[in-house]
């Protein structure tokens, strides 16, 4: 697939070369989510695919534009692909048919470096996957890759919330990109600034957070099916 894809891309770029279309055209490399991880580890990233850990949520990103934007420049800004649509916008010098846009345009960036863009990026999905390979997708537990939850990053933090427990997971992405160090206990002050600017957002986005109590649910079945799993995988870490 990697070599398909690989192929696939300079097939298109050698085309746009040979009409003489390269330095016209804006040729953005992105991916939807992070890869499976039974197939394609993000190491040190953790999890995968459906996951709000970094492995599920951080994609490659490569943009290029002879003539406009310098090659081989790289930025360390944090941006989300809602940001493409207003980015296009800005550079064809149309205006957005809807005025409020969750997006920001990046042109600014990729035109000369600038940047300004002093934010925080939010994700929301309020679902449940299942695993793809049970004890090994390195999720939250062994039983799902994703419960309902949601993400805020600002800067270097990132704070998970999960809507089971009320549960808040707080990580600095600085020295920690793995997301094995939770500091919610250790560090209340930004733990509560961050969930509340999320709850701020979710209300804003008159987001879907509302959940029906499933009446034959077993916390000990869940339990021991969670225990199972990791003994078979060697986990020491027994829930109770």
């Amino acid at each position: 697939m990697v070599d398909n894809l690989d192929r696939c891309i300079g097939l298109v770029l050698d085309e746009l070369k040979s009409q003489n279309l390269e330095e016209n055209t804006l040729v953005i490399f992105t991916s939807d989510n992070g890869g499976i991880r039974r197939v394609s580890c993000q190491d040190p990233l953790r999890a995968g695919k459906g996951s709000y850990y970094e492995g599920g949520i951080r994609v490659p990103l490569v943009i290029k534009w002879p003539g406009q934007i310098e090659a081989g420049t790289v930025s360390q800004e944090p941006v989300i692909n809602i940001d493409f649509y207003p980015t296009i916008m800005e550079i064809i010098q149309k205006d957005p048919k809807c005025q409020e846009l969750d997006g920001i345009s990046l042109w600014p960036l990729l035109k000369d470096g600038s940047s300004a863009m002093k934010r925080s990026l939010y994700f929301h999905f309020p679902v449940y996957l299942q695993a793809y390979r049970a004890g090994y997708d390195d999720g939250r537990d062994p039983l799902f890759r994703t419960r309902p939850g949601s993400v805020i990053r600002q800067g270097d933090w990132k704070l998970h919330y999960y809507y089971e427990d009320g549960k808040a997971e707080l990580y600095n992405l600085s020295n920690d990109l793995g997301e094995t160090n939770d500091l919610a206990d250790i560090n209340p002050t930004k733990t509560k600034e961050l969930l509340g600017k999320l709850q701020v957002w979710l209300e804003n986005e008159d987001a879907q957070v509302i959940f029906e109590p499933n009446p034959l649910y077993d916390p000990d079945f869940e339990i021991s099916q969670i225990n199972e799993i990791q003994s078979k995988t060697g986990q020491s870490d027994k829930i109770h």
